[in-house]
C-alpha cells in the first residue's frame, strides 16, 4: 500500500509553525510557560543562621528580640504582603472611621494560643498597653505614646488603662488615634506589635519569654545550647493547629547566629547570609532582596563652609557613588546606589532623577566660585564612622577620602557609638549612618533624621527647615494616604534642595540557601519577616 506524500507547501507551513513555536517559547517569560512542578514535600528541620550576629535568650517582641524568631511564634492583628499592603492576620477584617481617627478590628473566632487558650480582644489590649508601660522599657513605645488617645496619660500613671484601646466585644478591638492615622495598619503589622496571652504573661512575668506561647505557625520547643550549656539559638516546631489556611511544611526550625560557613558547605545548615564567595562555590542558591537600611552621609549644615548649600552641592557632585558601592560590595549586602531619601520600593515613591550624579568638573567649578583653589584652603572635615569598626566602613572611608582629596578636601576619621555623639562644632563634619527603619513608612526616616526638633538630629546646629517641619505637621493631620505620600514627596524635594544628607545606598540582603530548599522568598522588609510557612525541602536523607 502506498503512503501519500505531504505536498511541498504543507512542509513549508509545518516548518514555519515549528520555528514560530521555538521563538515564542524561547522568548516567553518563564512564568508564562507552564511545566509540571514537584509538589511541596512536608517534613524536615530547617537550620538557619540569621543576620543578627548575636543571641539573647529573651523572646519579648516589645523589647526588640530576634525578629525572625518572634515572627514565627507570634502574630499581630495584620501583616504586610509582598507589596507592603496590609493583609489579615489575627484580625480577619477592619473598618477605618471616615475621619481616620479610629480603627475597629474584627478578630478571627476560635484562634488559640499554643497552650490551647483562646484569643480574645483583652489579649490585644493587654499586649499594646504592655508595650507602652514604662517598666517594659520598649524602644518602640513612642509610636503609641504620640499617636494613641490616652497613651501618655497611662504611661505616666495618670490613668488605669489606655482610653484609646477599647474592647466592646470578645472578638472586637478598637484603637482611637489622636490624629488621622492613615499609616496605622503598617505600624500595627510590625514585629513589636505582636499579641501575647494576657493570663500567661501576668502569671509568669519575664519568665514567660523563656518559653513563650503565641498563635504563630511555629511553637517554641527548646534552646539550642553550646557544649557548656549556654543558650546559642532556639528550636521551634510546627504548630499543627495554626489558624491560617496554609500550615507550615517544615517540621521545625533551628535558628542561631553562630552557625558557620563550614557547616553550610557540609550541608549541616540550610540558610545563612551570603558572607563569602566560598558559599557560591559550594553550589548554593543566592537570593537578593529586602530593604534592610539606607546609608546616608549626614552633613554639618551649620559649620562653615558646609553651611552653604552650594558647597554641599559641590560635595555631592564630587562623590562617585558607583565607586563607593564597588569598594564595599560583596558579603551579606548588595549596595544599590540611590539619590532617594525615601526608598523608591515603597508604594507611592519613585526613583529620583540624577540631579546630583557624579560630575567632578561641576564640583570644582562651584568650589572655585566659592574662592577655593585660589589660595583659600578647604578646612579639614571630620568623618564619623559607626562603632564597632569593620572592614566595610573602613573601605568606604578610604574610597571617599580618595575622591574628596581630588577636590582639595581632606578627611579626619573619628568614631561614634550613638548618633548624638557624632558632632564637632569646631570643624565641619560628615557622619556615615546605616539607617535601619523600624516601620516601612516615610515618617520613620524624615522625622527622626531631619525634623528640626528631633533628638537624633545631632542638635539643632545641624539642620533646620521650617518648610519641612510644616509639611511634617500637615502629614500628621492628613486623612488621605495619597495626599500624605505627596506631602512626603514634597519633603524629599526640600531635602534634595537643602542637602542636609547625601543618600548613598539602599542595602539589600543577600541570602545563601541550599539547592534543595524551596519556597523561600525575601519579603520587602527583609529576612526577619520571612514567611517560613512557605518553605519546604526535598533533601534526601542517607537512608532514603
Amino acid at each position: 500500500m502506498k503512503t501519500k506524500e505531504m505536498p511541498a507547501y504543507r512542509w513549508v507551513f509545518a516548518l514555519l509553525f515549528f520555528v514560530a513555536a521555538v521563538i515564542l517559547f524561547g522568548f516567553l517569560p518563564e512564568s508564562a510557560v507552564r511545566f509540571p512542578q514537584e509538589p511541596p514535600r512536608p517534613g524536615g528541620i530547617l537550620h538557619v543562621r540569621d543576620f543578627s550576629g548575636m543571641f539573647k535568650p529573651d523572646l519579648d517582641p516589645a523589647g526588640g528580640a530576634n525578629v525572625f524568631v518572634t515572627e514565627q511564634i507570634f502574630d499581630g492583628l495584620v501583616r504586610l504582603d509582598n507589596d507592603l499592603i496590609p493583609s489579615p492576620a489575627l484580625a480577619k477584617s477592619w473598618m477605618r472611621a471616615e475621619d481616620g481617627k479610629s480603627h475597629v478590628f474584627y478578630l478571627r473566632e476560635g484562634v488559640k494560643f499554643h497552650d490551647g487558650k483562646e484569643l480574645s480582644s483583652q489579649d490585644v489590649k493587654f499586649s499594646f498597653e504592655r508595650l507602652i508601660r514604662r517598666e517594659t522599657n520598649s524602644p518602640f513605645r513612642e509610636y503609641f505614646l504620640s499617636k494613641v488617645v490616652g497613651a501618655r496619660e497611662f504611661a505616666e500613671g495618670k490613668a488605669a488603662d489606655v482610653a484609646g484601646f477599647k474592647t466592646p466585644e470578645k472578638n472586637i478591638f478598637e484603637v482611637r488615634w489622636l490624629n488621622p492615622n492613615v499609616s496605622a495598619l503598617t505600624l500595627l503589622s510590625m514585629s513589636f506589635c505582636k499579641v501575647l496571652p494576657r493570663e500567661n504573661v501576668l502569671a509568669e512575668g519575664k519568665n514567660f519569654f523563656w518559653r513563650p506561647v503565641g498563635t504563630g505557625p511555629f511553637k517554641f520547643d527548646s534552646w539550642v545550647r553550646t557544649p557548656r550549656l549556654v543558650e546559642a539559638g532556639v528550636s521551634l516546631i510546627r504548630n499543627s493547629a495554626y489558624f491560617g489556611e496554609k500550615k507550615p511544611y517544615l517540621d521545625g526550625l533551628e535558628i542561631s547566629p553562630f552557625y558557620t560557613a563550614d557547616q553550610f558547605v557540609n550541608k549541616e545548615i540550610e540558610v545563612m547570609p551570603f558572607l563569602t564567595e566560598r558559599l557560591a562555590r559550594a553550589g548554593c542558591q543566592v537570593i537578593d532582596g529586602g530593604l534592610q537600611n539606607i546609608t546616608f552621609l549626614l552633613v554639618s549644615c551649620s559649620i562653615s563652609p558646609l553651611d552653604r548649600p552650594s558647597v554641599r552641592k559641590a560635595l555631592t557632585f564630587g562623590i562617585d557613588k558607583d565607586k563607593l558601592a564597588q569598594a564595599v560590595q560583596g558579603g551579606a549586602f548588595n549596595r544599590r546606589t540611590t539619590n532617594n531619601y525615601i526608598p523608591s520600593q515603597w508604594p507611592g515613591f519613585y526613583p529620583l532623577d540624577g540631579a546630583y550624579d557624579f560630575t567632578p568638573d561641576k564640583a570644582r567649578m562651584i568650589l572655585a566660585e566659592q574662592g577655593f583653589f585660589s589660595g583659600k584652603v578647604f578646612p579639614k572635615v571630620n568623618l564619623f564612622l559607626p562603632l564597632p569598626r569593620n572592614e566595610t566602613h573602613q573601605n568606604l572611608a578610604a574610597a571617599l577620602e580618595d575622591q574628596l582629596d581630588k577636590l582639595g578636601i581632606s578627611l579626619n576619621l573619628k568614631y561614634y557609638q550613638a548618633l548624638p555623639e557624632a558632632k564637632d562644632l569646631r570643624q565641619p563634619f560628615l557622619v556615615l549612618v546605616d539607617w535601619a527603619m523600624d516601620v516601612p513608612d516615610p515618617e520613620s526616616i524624615i522625622r527622626p533624621l531631619f525634623q528640626s526638633a528631633a533628638a537624633i538630629n545631632l542638635g539643632n546646629e545641624r539642620y533646620t527647615s521650617l518648610r519641612l517641619d510644616k509639611l511634617l505637621d500637615e502629614a500628621e493631620r492628613e486623612r488621605s494616604g495619597d495626599r500624605r505620600n505627596d506631602l512626603f514627596r514634597q519633603m524629599e524635594r526640600v531635602l534634595v534642595e537643602d542637602l542636609p544628607a547625601i543618600p548613598l545606598f539602599a542595602n539589600e540582603q543577600r541570602i545563601a540557601l541550599q539547592s534543595y530548599v524551596h519556597g523561600l522568598k525575601v519579603p520587602p522588609l527583609g529576612f526577619n519577616y520571612l514567611d517560613a510557612k512557605e518553605i519546604w525541602m526535598d533533601k534526601k536523607e542517607p537512608h532514603q
